[in-house]
């Protein structure tokens, strides 16, 4: 049962994290994994950055929105309306008045605050996410003996990685367990 919930799936990711770090032990120099964990790190420094500028100028969005929102109400509020229309018949209907179902709610805010923070948050992680990319990928690659060993060493990985996973599926198992 445990196996079907993809967050409960500890064998699978245990077993790739003891590989890479067999890989990261054996096929890398001291400097090569402190270059590697300096680059996760400003990977990760750079999207909690982001996402904190996302979230801050959502909510200042928002709050912005909020306000002009108000504004719109009140402005709408005190204008003269009209209370019934003349028909050409000489026939005259009222017009109901819509002003209190215009009015901002409190539902209202917390959508605009929540939605606004919410974009906010997602694309300032994705630039942070994008641009940590970049600056770590610019400190790893600056010493080409650097590159070429960690490239090395993630081939090795990644070809054994895909030789367990085609042993565990040439073992017999059920194709249906191993796809869901």
């Amino acid at each position: 049962m445990s196996e079907s919930i993809a967050a409960l799936r500890r064998q699978r990711r245990d077993e790739l994290a003891k590989l890479a770090d067999e890989h990261l032990q054996h096929d890398l120099q001291p400097a090569d994994r402190d270059a590697l964990k300096a680059a996760a790190l400003t990977v990760s420094t750079w999207t909690v950055v982001g996402s904190a500028i996302g979230i801050g100028l959502g909510f200042y969005v928002a709050f912005r929105l909020r306000g002009v929102r108000k504004q719109v109400f009140e402005a709408f509020k005190a204008q003269e309306k009209p209370v019934s229309v003349l028909f050409a018949d000489g026939r005259t209907e009222s017009i109901p008045d819509i002003t209190p179902l215009l009015k901002p709610s409190s539902l209202g805010d917390f959508a605009t605050y929540f939605f606004a923070s919410a974009g906010g948050l997602f694309l300032g992680g994705e630039l942070g996410l994008l641009g940590g990319s970049a600056r770590a990928s610019r400190s790893i690659t600056k010493d080409p003996e650097t590159r070429k060993r960690i490239e090395s060493a993630f081939r090795k990985y990644r070809a054994d990685m895909l030789r367990r996973e085609a042993d565990n599926l040439d073992s017999g198992e059920k194709v249906w367990d191993r796809m869901f």
